[in-house]
């Protein structure tokens, strides 16, 4: 169980790519794409988004609960 992973990516990666090599050492993460959000420095991503040096990227599980008001 890791929360945090430093990779090497070459230049012009994107979410996308990230999401690949996550992939390749753990196949069953991609069944979980469609119901998790993305970020790049703390702000909403897609997996288009391009990443440049120094980026940060999180992957959210999804959220429930909550309560009625």
């Amino acid at each position: 169980d890791r929360s945090e992973e430093e990779m090497e990516l070459p230049e012009g990666a994107t979410v996308k790519t990230i999401l690949q090599r996550l992939e390749e050492e753990w196949p069953e993460i991609a069944e979980f794409y469609e119901v998790m959000q993305m970020s790049v420095n703390w702000e909403y991503a897609t997996e288009n988004t391009e990443l440049v040096e120094g980026d940060e990227v999180a992957l959210i599980p999804p959220v429930t609960g909550g309560c009625d008001v």
